[in-house]
């Protein structure tokens, strides 16, 4: 299917809560689950469309993102299509978002249940901070952290059990990982499902639990983890990284790392979205007479420009192409390098430059006319603005 506006899909208003995103959400769903629609391969790709909405929508931060950036948000290598919902497979749905139907299995009363789906634990995300110097903005850099963070258990390798030992049905829900409550309401009997508590959804439990994670199948670790972040991200921005953040327990679904975006301050340049503001200093004989100059790029060489004679202050060049580039599946081309000039006036003379200049004061030529000073003030307000 064609990709549709998360809030078309849920069909709800861009300003609408979070409680009503989260019933829209339950509405659709129920509608096309998999239980209700067996073998209906369009109903299931609206069941996974319509999580994938309720997947960005629903979390507060990533929701801010696509109000900003739409489907190619910078949360990955693929935007929101990618790590935040359109990989998703039935069994990542049901384990995110099972609650909403009354059980983490994702059956739920009132339809007859379903064949049950083993629950599978998710770890929590990670998030990291990272500077980035102007120059790795621009071409886009891989980094190494060492994580601190849950790791596999090295003793049992995540099945939370001692050697030998394994898994016995549940007591509690008998194999089904979920609990049925029957209550008595003015429509008659309605049943519920929920989580059952000894099993957490799983429908069987350990025998005998390892004694190095105490059945949990995590411990705590290090990881070294690379980071590939792509060029041209800009402060505030979050790199999303899947599958790198605290391990499952018992052999779940790994969480992610949220990498947020933070700039170094330059020396030369200043940062104005995709553009770089470089302010060039001219001597006065150069503005007057006109020459040559070097101006310096983010990539560390130096380009030659010529000067008219008779620049004044406050005059821009503008070196298309010269800029960074657009971050990763947003926007497209690359900003330019804009020369800000300004003219250099000492503070103390020599006796001989005094003289020099003295010769000058009274010539016309050396005194600007209402136009030019109209010229220069509308300089000035334009870079103000």
């Amino acid at each position: 299917m064609a990709k549709r506006d998360y809030y078309e899909v849920l069909g709800v208003d861009k300003n609408a809560s979070e409680d009503e995103i989260k019933k829209a959400y339950r509405k659709i769903a129920i509608k096309y689950h998999p239980d209700r629609n067996p073998g209906n391969r369009e109903a299931e790709e609206k069941f996974k469309e319509a999580a994938e909405a309720y997947d960005v929508l629903h979390d507060a931060q990533k929701r801010q993102q696509y109000d900003q950036f739409g489907f190619n948000g910078p949360a990955g290598a693929g935007g929101f299509g990618g790590g935040f919902g359109g990989s998703m497979n039935m069994d990542d749905i049901f384990s995110m978002f099972g609650d909403i139907f009354g059980g983490r299995a994702g059956g739920f009363g009132g339809f007859g249940g379903g064949q049950r789906r083993p629950q599978q634990h998710r770890g929590s995300d990670l998030r990291l901070k990272v500077k980035l110097s102007m120059s790795e903005i621009a071409h886009g850099v891989t980094k190494k952290f060492k994580v601190r963070k849950d790791i596999t258990c090295s003793h049992c390798h995540g099945s939370g059990a001692e050697a030998g030992s394994g898994t016995e049905t549940c007591p509690t829900c008998h194999g089904s990982g979920v609990i049925t409550h029957t209550t008595q309401s003015i429509f008659g009997m309605m049943q519920t499902q929920g989580v059952c508590p000894t099993c957490g959804g799983e429908g069987s439990v350990i025998k005998n639990k390892c004694h190095v994670c105490g059945g949990t199948g995590v411990q705590k670790g290090e990881e070294v983890v690379e980071i590939k972040i792509p060029a041209g991200v800009a402060e505030g921005m979050i790199v999303n990284v899947p599958g790198k953040g605290n391990a499952g327990q018992r052999n779940g679904i790994n969480g992610d790392i949220q990498v947020f975006i933070a700039e170094e301050e330059n020396d030369t340049f200043v940062r104005d979205g995709n553009d770089i503001i470089y302010n060039l200093l001219l001597d006065f004989p150069t503005a007057a007479l006109g020459g040559e100059v070097e101006i310096p790029t983010i990539e560390g060489t130096k380009l030659k420009a010529k000067i008219d004679s008779g620049t004044q202050p406050g005059k821009t060049l503008r070196l298309r192409g010269k800029g960074l580039p657009a971050v990763q599946g947003y926007g497209h081309g690359t900003g330019d390098l804009v020369v800000n000039i300004s003219v250099y006036v000492p503070k103390t003379l020599s006796r001989e430059e005094k003289e020099a200049l003295a010769k000058f004061r009274d010539s016309d030529n050396f005194k600007g006319d209402s136009s030019t000073k109209r010229s220069i003030f509308e300089r000035f307000k334009n870079y103000f603005n």
